[in-house]
This record gives C-alpha cells, structure tokens and sequence, in this order.
C-alpha cells in the first residue's frame, strides 16, 4: 500500500467522516511535493491525537501526548528557529545522558531532517505530537516570525542602542534589513488571520515591545523574540510606510489604511498611530469582505420576526447601540443588503466604508475637505435615495438632518454608543433633540452584544449550585441544559470558536411614543417596552445558552454593565 493510501486509511481509523477530502488533499499534496501529512491534517477531518498515536503505531515512533514543555533558553539559542519553524521541529530538554527528543508531526520530512543533521551533531530521538500542540509549543517558544527575526540578527552586526530613532529608521532602508523586516511584519499579520484575530496591537514598553491579538473580541498576548525593541522603529516605520503615513512625524497621531489579500480574499486594514511616552503604538483592525445574511445574525424567531417588520417600513428611523466593537456594522451590512434590490436606490455615509455592497452608493467621509456626516447627508437626501444608513449619529446637525429625511419619507439606519435600547432614547434627547420628534420619527432601538460560541469539539454539560443559578437570575429550565467551556487544540484552549450576537429590541409603540414626549424616565420607560414584549440582553443571552450556542458564564461577562444597572449579580 502507498504512503498516502496508508495515511487516508489511518485517518478513517482516526474517525475522519469526510474521507474523499481527505484523499484529495493527500493526492494534491503528493503530485505538488508537499507535505502530505500536514495537508491531511488541514482537511479538518481529522482528530489529531488520535491520528498521531495511529501514525506512531504503524512507524514504531513514541508519541508525546502530554503538554508540550516550554524551551530552555540554551536549547532554545543552540536549536536554530529556521529549522524549528520551517520544518516544524520542536526540541524538547533530554534527560542526563540521553539523546534530545525533538517533537514533529510529520515523520516524513526528510530534507528537514537533513538540515537539522548539519547544525546538530548529538544523537536525535524522533516523536510524534498532535500537530496544533506543536504549532502551538513552537509559537510560544520562538515567537511569532522568529525565523525571520533571527535572520534580521543575523545580516545586522552591531546594534544601535534603542532609542536612536535616526539611526534605525536608516537601517530599515538598506536592501537585506529591508526585505527581512517586511516579511516579520507580514508574518505578524498572516498569523493574525490566521488565529481569526481582528485587531493587532504593537505596543512599547519601556525595555520591551508587546504584540497582542484581539481574538473573539478577547486580546490575547503573542510571544515575541527576544530583543525585538531594538528594531521597534524599523516595524513601526514599516507599517507606516505600508500605510501611506508620514514616517518621520512621531509626535502626533496618524491615521492609514492597508489594501493586502489573503488566502485569495481581500482584507482592509485600518492603521491607526498612537504616540506615547515608550514610543509610537500601531493599531491594525483588519476587515475582510463577508457576505450578509440573517443566518449568521444568529436572530431568535420572535427578534427575526420584529427586524423584518421593521425592514418592511416605508419611512423612520431604526438606531443600532452599543458599545465599539459590538457586531453593530455587520448588522447594519446585513439589513441593508437584504434590503438591496433594483427597485431601491440605497445610499451610505460612512467612516470609514468597512464592506463594499454591489449595487449600494457608499460615501466615505472627509473632514479635512469639508465632506462631514451632516454635509454628506444634505446631499444624499438631494439625490432621491429610499434607504439611507448614516455611519454614526454623532451630532445633533446629522441627527437632526436624519430625522427630517425620516419624517418626509426615507428609512434611515444608524448607530449610537449607549449601553442598552432605551439609553438610546436619552441620549438622542440629551443631544438637543426635542422629546417629540425623537417619538415620531425613531421606529425601533435594537442594542446588542457578541457573545463567543462555544467550541464544538470540547464544550462539556455544566452544572452550576442553584445559589448562582438564582444570582445571575437565569430560569432552572434553562440552566439545565447549560454548556461550560473546556479548551482543546483546535480553538486553542479557550473553549470558544467564534462570536454570535444576543439582542435587546425596543419597538416604540404609541404608548412608548407618549411617554417619550411626556419626558418620562428610563425605568418608566424601561418597564413599558418589558410589558410590550422587549426581551433584554441577558434573556437573550439565556436562549443562547439554553441552545449549547455559548456558556453562562460569557453571558454574564458581556452583560455586567445591564445587571449592574439593575441591582443583580
């Protein structure tokens, strides 16, 4: 039998239910001389602890099931991270007197092997790993882009001290620093994507430069190489330069954008610069083009129900609150591409346009030529739009011009920042406007949340004491069918894969409406949408849970401020 046959068969052993992907991949990846057990493993389909103890088992190789150690600093500087990297080889501290066991998933590397033969002279004993415990043992041991870095120190010989900011930037154009530190920069990136991150954030501190990952809306540290402050500036300017920014201004903030594509889909990254006392920090929010549809909203049938009423209006206005980083654009891309047709002309103004729909007139804003949110909303509505979306209510000129276009007949869609639906209505009257036009003019408050998904490949049944389950005030009947996170490698070890939103729809009634011109407070206010049907956040959440979508405990987490507010746990 032939080594990929072998390989398809031990993954039907290891339970992989999709077996022609898997003979697919193998047999691509055999004609184009690739790995073969690395695309096998890529498929998905199979369980990567098992298929390790099956592949040892046909080989007579010891497999490590166990935690992968951390690496010692002198076996960390004599093992080169262009060989651990490249092949994927891990080193692991051998007991006294024995040969060094180092750690790979994929035993047929031989070229690999061959490398590592010529930079060390003991004696190897070879193991097999699940390949996500590796990856992931290498990434903290090394460092992300360490292969790189290590041949930035290679070409660079003296170092200048940190701080000498002229001299580095000089370093960074010279052709060999050049090319090295925009392939550790692009490799911080692509690893990004890959782990699913949104934002990066590349910030100095006072002896050290700190990378860190926000993944499902949690920021997470990456391990760097050491030394890495001292090309600080020659990373920072990189980005800068990728980003059309002015390299030699470190004393204000800047603001920039990357066109790149990965994987064969375009991805938008937002720079922005913040300088500090350590040094100037970066942040990269990277945006990919997605489609818009009301599965992913992850809707309840009743919500859905209220949404597509909503939809169906021929005029108003319908506010999305919350805080940044809420899922408020997404849900406002999938209303208004449900809503695009040929018969509706559909115009946005945005800051800045995150995703591109076909068929819909986008306008950026442009404050340093005048083109604001009011002044773009003017002109919008003298080009004879049905639908508007105004990016952000930020000022009561553009809320004032959104509810004249609502009241003279178009559907407007925007965002505030407040924490629940109701807070929308105080804030709006807050800015200026007068109670009875917020009533008459404003059909719906939708606020919402992203909770994380629970990982189907680990999450367990949970079982909570009946004091917290009545504290955090969700029903019995729906605890008993919680799910609590574990950890495996594939959503590595945080349980979760990623994020659904729970919602708080507030619909204003006439009743509503009468009480918002009669000025009433938030609580009276609060109490009448409750008795109308609004469900708040942590219901919402609970119906989540109660489905196995996500755990109690990230329902408490995202709704802290909601319980706060109301004297709960």
């Amino acid at each position: 039998m032939s080594l990929p046959d072998t390989l398809v068969q031990l993954a039907a052993e290891s339970g992989a239910k999709d077996l022609a992907s898997c003979q697919k991949a193998v047999r691509e990846a055999a004609q184009d001389q690739r790995s073969i057990v690395f695309a096998l493993l890529e498929t998905g389909q199979v369980d990567e602890k098992i298929f390790a103890q099956k592949l040892g088992a046909t080989l007579g190789l010891p497999v490590w099931l166990d935690d992968v150690p951390p690496i010692p600093d002198p076996l960390r500087k004599a093992f080169p991270p262009k060989i651990a990297l490249r092949h994927r080889f891990l080193p692991v501290t051998p007991a006294e007197g024995e040969p060094m066991t180092v750690l790979c998933f994929d035993p047929f590397d031989h070229i690999g092997r061959q490398a590592l033969a010529g930079f060390w002279e003991g004696e190897v004993r070879w193991t097999l790993a699940p390949r996500r415990a590796l990856l992931d043992g290498l990434r903290s041991g090394y460092g992300v882009g360490a292969e790189t870095f290590d041949e930035i120190m290679e070409g660079r010989g003296d170092l200048p001290p940190p701080s000498d900011l002229e001299q580095e930037t000089t370093i960074l154009d010279s052709d060999d620093s050049e090319a090295s530190v925009i392939k550790f920069v692009n490799q911080i990136i692509r690893e990004a994507l890959q782990e699913r991150a949104t934002d990066i954030h590349i910030e100095p501190l006072e002896d050290d430069l700190q990378v860190r990952y926000r993944i499902d809306g949690v920021l997470r540290n990456i391990t760097v190489p050491p030394n890495i402050k001292l090309f600080q500036a020659s990373l920072i300017s990189r980005i800068k330069i990728m980003a059309h920014l002015d390299i030699a201004e470190r004393r204000l903030p800047q603001d920039g954008r990357i066109n790149l594509e990965f994987e064969g889909r375009p991805i938008d990254v937002r720079v922005a610069t913040i300088p500090s006392v350590t040094g100037e920090s970066i942040s990269l929010r990277l945006l990919g083009q997605q489609r818009f549809d009301f599965a992913q909203l992850g809707l309840s049938p009743v919500n859905e129900q209220k949404v597509r009423s909503l939809l169906a209006l021929p005029n108003g206005i319908v506010l999305i609150t919350g805080p940044t980083g809420s899922g408020k654009s997404t849900t406002l891309y999938t209303f208004l591409a449900s809503l695009n047709s040929k018969d509706r002309r559909i115009v946005t103004i945005e800051d800045p346009v995150e995703n591109k729909i076909p068929g819909v007139v986008q306008i950026a804003v442009k404050p340093e030529i005048n083109l604001t949110f009011a002044a773009g909303l003017r002109s919008i509505l003298r080009g004879d739009p049905n639908v508007v979306m105004v990016g952000e209510m930020r000022d009561v000129e553009t809320t004032e011009i959104a509810i004249r276009a609502a009241l003279t007949g178009h559907l407007v869609f925007s965002t505030l920042h407040t924490n629940d639906a109701i807070g929308g209505i105080t804030r709006l009257v807050d800015m200026g406007i007068e109670p009875f036009l917020v009533g008459s003019s404003v059909r719906a408050f939708l606020a919402q949340r992203l909770v994380r998904v629970l990982c189907p490949w680990c999450c367990e049944p949970g079982h909570y004491s009946e004091q917290y389950i009545r504290e955090i005030g969700i029903p019995p009947e729906q605890a008993t069918t919680a799910y609590r996170a574990v950890g495996c490698d594939r959503c590595r070890q945080t349980g979760y894969q990623g994020r659904r939103a729970i919602y708080e729809i507030c619909l204003v009634t006439p009743q509503l409406q009468e009480m918002i011109t009669r000025r009433e407070s938030n609580a009276a206010l609060k109490e009448m949408a409750r008795s109308q049907g609004m469900r708040s956040l942590r219901e919402d959440g609970w119906d989540k849970v109660a489905e196995g979508t996500t755990t109690i405990e990230e329902v408490v987490r995202v709704t802290a401020t909601e319980a706060s507010r109301n004297g709960t746990s």
